[in-house]
């Protein structure tokens, strides 16, 4: 009994130390501007230069993505690129030379053409083909060339060419006339790995002899598949597959015998994997729980690489020098952006080259997510990430907002999000909901929202709503919605078929019109159109009636909630006229509305100014609508509209 008695003693002793911990936080706790927040940089990619001194890299930190160069054991960025106007994003250092290959579109309308950068910094367009989009896809294993998609011949179809690095013409190597997508090409160039999608979660994967014209159909069932990446001598290649599974494994094909084996099997989906250069090393990607782990396996001795452990944070990402002698790598996690690391394989060594949290927030001002479930309406568990903010508590009870992802079928993920931290660090509890549909959970829970989109993902949105609800440390009349793409979709679909469940919306470049959105599909989506309309349903048949049922824009008559919309007027995916009409529609109801639109962007914003822009005014919007503790709210149904241009 006396052991019992200490026990429970012991759990008050640390519950009541985590409650003053806690209580500490809360009350030296600052908060922050959108500006301050908005000012940690985002840094991506890094390939190491021919001699290994350098890696070339993608930043926003002059507040459009630019080229840098910086030294693989640290030391100041070099800029390479100072674009004002559309951002840069750095793709590879030649192989033999300080040449750099880069992309850019037309401020996010999603058209890109394939640069080159000499070394003395002048550049050309090596893709001028107006209206169509070029997509790097590798260098030829002899350094002379590249390998590049475009849909110049054929809007609908990208077909494959090589880039020659002596005379800088393409030469067409594939004629994409049955709208396969293209996934990996051979070292040998001889083999082509092509698949076909059957719907969104499905697809054929076939491998095509560029010697003979011969195609092979790899999978035996339908299942989802995907080609991953040939061996270095070209004998066979790795593809993954849920066959037979809820998760997808991984395969590898012998070319010549046309036999198949497992090579790997994981409790979640393996989502990559790739040989590194030599052929030393294999990556594989897994999907654990909407955060990456990454397995590097020396092919010759199965032995597994030790990777380098930082202290609460996960290794998001990694890439090899050509030689597999350095190693470049992310490591972060939901309360910290990603910083990019170097590792020396053989040494040990490690250096640190970015510090991309703004230095004047203080890191336990952040909010560590955490993985939560909860059941549906019908009894489904539904997974979701949970960002608590740390002024909340039962005494201090907050306003609260469900976040909803792109897609369908996008996850939310355990990464950095400096827009969601702005929202919790100003008192906002946020769940970001992994409605059935989501993927990384199995292909049974993906494939529960075909064609129903708007009925049970929305019911399990308004569960989450319910879950947040219950928390002693949430005000459960003050729970909003949000979502981007898909989200905003969800958002609307809320506001029109729950119209009593949510407080406020917030929409950024949603879907309201499902007919419109098929019928204007960007035209290299061809190859996809048909699993996308088995998904969703086909606008040019029957289907038409239950989707027009399931579109907002024929229902605003139903809202009568605060609205937010926020809009890009180069979106290919989602028109601006899909936001125009429905900010019309629900005015017709005198409800608070009001509209940002940005000239500048596509689908998403990627300008710092821009995101300071959106991101501050969706905070006020909430302030008023749905904390209330800031200004009055609209009484007369008049709103204000606010479009932002930037030259």
């Amino acid at each position: 009994m006396k052991k019992i008695g200490l026990l429970i003693f012991l759990v008050i002793l640390w519950n009541c130390k985590q409650t003053e911990e806690t209580d500490s936080i809360a009350e030296n706790l600052k908060t922050y501007t959108i500006e301050q927040m908005m000012d940690n940089e985002n840094v991506g990619g890094g390939s190491f230069s021919p001699d290994l001194s350098k890696l070339l890299v993608t930043s926003n930190r002059s507040g459009i993505y630019n080229m840098y160069t910086v030294a693989v054991e640290g030391g100041p960025f070099q800029a390479v690129t100072e674009s004002d106007s559309s951002s840069i994003f750095s793709i590879s250092y030649f192989p033999e030379d300080e040449r750099k290959l880069f992309r850019m579109d037309n401020n996010g309308d999603e058209i890109y053409h394939i640069y080159l950068m000499e070394e003395d910094g002048s550049h050309m367009d090596l893709t001028p083909y107006e209206g169509a989009r070029s997509l790097f896809y590798r260098w030829a294993k002899d350094d002379k060339g590249f390998f590049f998609g475009s849909n110049k011949r054929d809007n609908r179809y990208i077909d494959l060419y090589k880039m020659d690095l002596a005379t800088l013409i393409p030469k067409l190597v594939y004629q994409n006339d049955e709208g396969y997508n293209l996934e990996a090409i051979s070292n040998n160039e001889k083999h082509l790995a092509l698949s076909k999608s059957i719907n969104t979660n499905d697809s054929d994967l076939f491998l095509f002899n560029m010697e003979t014209g011969t195609l092979t159909k790899i999978n035996e069932n339908q299942s989802a598949n995907s080609a991953q990446d040939f061996t270095s001598d070209s004998s066979r290649f790795l593809y993954t597959t849920d066959d037979g599974g809820e998760f997808s494994y991984l395969m590898q094909y012998n070319i010549a015998e046309g036999t198949r084996e497992k090579v790997m099997e994981r409790d979640w989906d393996i989502s990559g994997s790739y040989f590194t250069e030599t052929g030393k090393y294999r990556v594989t990607y897994i999907n654990e729980d909407a955060k990456n782990t990454i397995e590097v396996e020396e092919v010759e001795t199965g032995e597994m690489m030790s990777l380098p452990d930082l202290e609460n944070m996960d290794i998001t990402s990694v890439a090899f020098s050509d030689d597999d002698s350095l190693m470049r790598f992310y490591a972060g996690g939901s309360h910290t952006p990603s910083n990019l690391y170097v590792y020396n394989i053989q040494t040990g060594e490690q250096w640190k080259l970015t510090d991309v949290l703004n230095d004047e927030i203080q890191p336990q001002d952040l909010v560590q997510a955490e993985v939560i479930r909860y059941q549906s309406f019908d009894g489904l568990e539904i997974p979701a990430i949970y960002y608590k903010p740390h002024q909340a508590s039962e005494n201090n009870k907050v306003p609260a907002l469900v976040w909803v992802h792109g897609g369908p079928g996008g996850q939310s993920r355990q990464n950095f999000n400096s827009f969601l931290q702005y929202l919790v660090n100003h008192g906002y509890a946020v769940l970001a909901v992994n409605n059935r549909g989501s993927s990384g959970y199995g292909k049974t829970f993906y494939q529960m929202d075909d064609l129903n989109h708007g009925d049970k993902d929305l019911k399990d949105c308004v569960e989450g709503k319910n879950w947040l609800a219950s928390q002693p440390e949430i005000d459960a009349e003050k729970i909003g919605i949000l979502g981007g793409s898909y989200g905003g979709y969800m958002t609307m679909a809320a506001l029109t078929y729950t119209p009593e469940e949510f407080a406020v919306g917030v929409n950024l470049f949603g879907v309201t019109n499902w007919i419109r959105t098929l019928r204007s599909i960007p035209p290299w989506w061809e190859s996809f159109k048909d699993a996308l309309y088995k998904e969703l349903g086909d606008p040019n048949s029957q289907d038409s009636l239950r989707l027009r049922a399931i579109s907002p824009l024929f229902h605003t008559d139903k809202v009568t909630k605060p609205l937010i919309v926020l809009q890009g007027s180069k979106d290919p995916r989602v028109l601006q006229v899909e936001s125009d009409e429905i900010v019309a529609g629900v005015r017709k109801n005198g409800v608070p509305v009001e509209y940002v639109l940005f000239e500048d962007e596509g689908h998403g914003f990627v300008k710092k100014e821009n995101q300071i822009t959106a991101y501050s005014k969706i905070l006020e919007f909430l302030d008023v609508y749905l904390k209330e503790d800031k200004g009055e709210p609209i009484q007369d149904g008049s709103t204000m509209e606010l479009q932002t241009e930037t030259e």
